[in-house]
């Protein structure tokens, strides 16, 4: 056989072999089609998103929210988030072969998942979350032996997790099922997944205990087991979890004990949120020794007890420190204030004593101190030198001593200033007009003397002012008046309060409660009062 008599064999074979390709091609594309027309007239599309682009005129690799390959040209990917579509999911889905994805997040979609899914054997990810999904978990997913991510958040699915899920899905990466009504134990199989790296379990109704196998997801940065209802501890086995930056167990009262020792050996922990559960004992002193990239430690309302360890200082990048609703004594460690990038700092509701350390005002970027209901504790001025402050909570406490006359000096963005309940004495300082962004302001339950001062008037973003039950005395001021965004006045129980009620207060639009009882305010009330207050809901 000559050369050109070879040649030309080949090119007829090419030529063929091109032929049927595209044939197939055309016909893939056309069962596609096909597929995905059926889908739509089966579904409500309210913003006609679909009936508008999914036409015979156009390429069905052009079509809105589908993608095709690019060398077979077959469709791989469904994304139609967000689209507020109704309806079931028809079983035509399963019928693209090839499809690669699928993401039906964020719309109304409800009823079971359809068995025809489970002929997606190319599926890698499937993502379902925020519909109204119900029935349980489909056998069909140990079908998609190739799939990595999971997503059916936020739906109705109940029972139990399938025993061998986790047999058939080994490359499996993210399993994402918070917000269902999903019940029984977890299974121990769980430690088949063995390529998970988030794992979401949490508002469900789990029940028993967290399996010790767990400790084999050695590759799980991300662990939701809160809100269920588990029992028993925390398993010591969770300190294997090398890998893991969340750690979110709260909310469940069945967990007892206390908190492995072998956790605060996982260095890569980013949030610890153990909140809420029933955890006792006390802190280990070295808890901070490896925890080098912690920025959230969760530990409010349990049982904990003991000391604050001294060496929460060396957990250096925290930024959330939440430690109240516990049984903490002794004294709060100075070492605290070397958590420089801190913003929210949690103590109160503790058993601690001593003064609260001049060494928090080191603390530079802190955003919200709730320091409450402590006896025994002192107010360091400090804490009104940093700037970044938008909550100071001190309520409830024993603070005694004056407020400092240019304490809103260094307070621009204060939002939120507590001091109620507490045994302050002095005056109300004029310079708390400095603190112009104030919102809420309680000074009742001290022993405050004085006028209410002028200047109160300047805080036109205040939204409630509490000064009852104090030792202040005068009139109430025409300026409060100029609050024009105040929803709650209470100024109660000052016996020294006299003079008539100003007028300018009833044109106050926004206030819902006016609580001036058990004063001794004189005068009539005006004829018009309630001209302007078509908010106010109770009047005192």
């Amino acid at each position: 056989m000559n050369y050109n008599t070879c040649f030309h064999l080949l090119s007829l074979l090419f030529i063929q072999c091109s032929i049927v390709s595209l044939a197939m091609t055309v016909r893939n594309l056309n069962s596609d089609q096909f597929a995905l027309f059926e889908f739509k007239d089966r579904i409500v599309d309210p913003q006609n998103v679909l009936a508008n682009n999914w036409t015979n005129s156009t390429s069905v690799c052009k079509w809105v929210g589908v993608s095709c390959g690019i060398i077979h040209e077959t469709v791989v990917a469904l994304n139609l988030t967000n689209m507020n579509l109704r309806g079931t999911n028809p079983p035509h889905l399963g019928n693209p072969s090839f499809l690669f994805s699928i993401d039906l997040s964020n719309n109304n979609f409800y009823g079971h998942l359809p068995k025809e899914f489970g002929q997606l054997h190319h599926l890698r990810i499937i993502r379902l979350s925020y519909n109204r999904l119900n029935g349980e978990i489909p056998s069909w997913l140990r079908n998609l032996h190739r799939v990595q991510r999971i997503h059916f958040r936020d739906n109705s699915l109940s029972g139990g997790l399938p025993d061998d899920l986790c047999v058939h899905l080994p490359k499996l990466k993210e399993l994402y099922l918070s917000r269902n009504e999903l019940s029984s134990s977890i299974p121990s199989s769980i430690n088949k997944c063995c390529n998970l790296q988030i794992l979401e379990l949490s508002i469900n109704q789990f029940n028993g205990i967290i399996p010790k196998s767990i400790r084999n997801l050695t590759q799980v940065k991300q662990l939701y087991l809160g809100l269920n209802n588990l029992e028993g501890q925390i398993p010591e086995e969770i300190g294997n979890l090398f890998s893991l930056e969340m750690l979110n167990i709260q909310a469940i009262k069945g967990l007892t004990g206390q908190i492995p020792t072998s956790i605060f050996n996982i260095s890569s922990l980013k949030t610890i949120a153990l909140s809420r559960n029933s955890l006792l004992g006390s802190l280990s002193n070295d808890m901070c020794q490896h925890l080098p990239e912690l920025e959230g430690l969760y530990l409010h309302s349990n049982e904990l007890s003991g000391n604050i360890p001294s060496s929460i200082g060396k957990c250096n990048n925290l930024k959330n420190l939440l430690l109240s609703h516990n049984q903490f004594m002794g004294i709060i460690p100075r070492s605290i204030g070397n958590l420089t990038r801190l913003q929210e700092l949690y103590l109160g509701f503790n058993n601690l004593e001593g003064q609260i350390p001049e060494e928090i005002g080191n603390l530079l970027g802190l955003e919200l101190l709730t320091i409450k209901a402590i006896k025994g504790l002192m107010i360091p001025t400090s804490i009104f030198n940093i700037s970044s402050l938008k909550t100071i909570d001190l309520s409830n406490n024993s603070l005694s001593g004056s407020l400092p006359n240019d304490m809103c000096q260094h307070l621009p963005k204060l939002e939120g200033l507590y001091l109620s309940r507490n045994e302050l004495s002095g005056n109300i300082p004029s310079s708390i007009s400095k603190c112009n962004n104030l919102k809420i302001l309680a000074f009742s339950y001290n022993q405050l003397t004085g006028i209410i001062p002028r200047s109160i008037g300047n805080l036109t973003r205040l939204k409630e002012l509490y000064l009852g039950l104090n030792n202040l005395e005068g009139q109430i001021l025409e300026e409060i008046s100029n609050l024009f965004s105040l929803e709650m006045l209470g100024i109660q129980a000052i016996k020294g309060l006299t003079g008539q009620i100003p007028t300018s207060i009833f044109n106050i639009y926004s206030l819902k409660t006016i609580a001036l009882s058990s004063n001794s305010l004189l005068g009539s009330l005006p004829n018009d009062m309630c001209q302007h207050l078509l908010k106010l809901e109770g009047l005192y």
